[in-house]
């Protein structure tokens, strides 16, 4: 039996709002799901391919806490390009955006352009090596 492919990746955030503005910008489409889940507020939003990226605020989360990559957790949420002129173009469009990033750097196993989401949830571009 073959591994099934993830079908979404929740996020959790400080200021639904906020983020959900800076989303909506760099993804370049609305929310298929924005509702009350019992307990957090989940916003969705769809992806190529199918997956879904969503959004969860809950009342609890400290709104002064940041994402840290060096915690036990997620390290980061990677989005597929098909090659490296693709990940340049998302390049040129962060930079439209005034979206900071890293820049993109070529390694052995791939390209990956870095950068941050408001609560530091750490997003990368990733293309394959040609």
């Amino acid at each position: 039996m073959a591994f099934p492919s993830i079908a979404h990746v929740a996020l959790t955030v400080s200021d639904l709002a906020s983020s959900a503005a800076w989303y909506e910008l760099l993804l370049g489409v609305s929310p298929v799901l924005d509702e009350d889940a019992g307990g957090f507020w989940h916003t969705v939003y769809p992806l190529a391919g199918g997956a879904l990226l969503g959004l969860h605020a809950h009342p609890q989360t400290d709104s002064d806490d940041r994402f840290d990559a060096r915690r036990v957790g997620l390290d980061h949420v990677g989005f597929g390009c098909a090659n490296r002129e693709e990940l340049q173009a998302w390049q040129s469009r962060l930079d439209e955006l005034g979206i900071a990033h890293g820049g993109i750097v070529d390694a052995g196993y791939g390209s990956g352009l870095s950068f941050k989401d408001p609560d530091g949830n750490a997003l990368e571009f990733f293309a394959p090596p040609s």
